[in-house]
């Protein structure tokens, strides 16, 4: 069994999480620069099986796809390319950064911590992550 890792793609930064082999935990990994990605996935993917891939899918409240889903829709292209075997779902990811925020502000995290963007966008890929375990059992 590999591990599942999600995604919070974004035009600057891309959110990373993933599961332990067991895909009982999900775990914030890191952020990484959005142009270095698909080399960061190749390195990671080189040393651990992944079984799917699972990218948020941003949408505005009256459920038409975000500007940045035309950004999302180029890169699985790349994603696909580079590794065909490995699944990419897609999770409504509305409320992601809102809850990443308050998860912070629940974890003790002062201001400064708080504004660290990149901190933000990892979590948001373990909610992400979180969420489509939930829905899978």
């Amino acid at each position: 069994m590999g591990r599942l890792l999600a995604l919070d793609y974004g035009t600057k930064r891309t959110g990373i999480a993933v599961t332990d082999e067991l895909q009982i935990i999900a775990s914030g990994l890191t952020t990484v620069d959005t142009s270095q990605l698909i080399i960061f996935l190749k390195d990671y993917i080189s040393k651990e099986t992944i079984e799917r891939f699972i990218v948020g899918l941003p949408k505005q409240m009256d459920n038409t796809d975000s500007e940045s889903e035309v950004y999302i829709q180029k890169f699985l292209i790349d994603l696909k390319k580079e590794f065909p075997d490995i699944p990419v779902i897609r999770i409504d990811e509305r409320f992601t950064s809102k809850m990443a925020f308050q998860t912070m502000i629940d974890s003790g995290l002062s201001k400064k911590q708080r504004r660290n963007k990149a901190l933000v966008d990892e979590i948001s890929a373990t909610l992400i992550l979180q969420s489509y375990m939930s829905g899978q059992h």
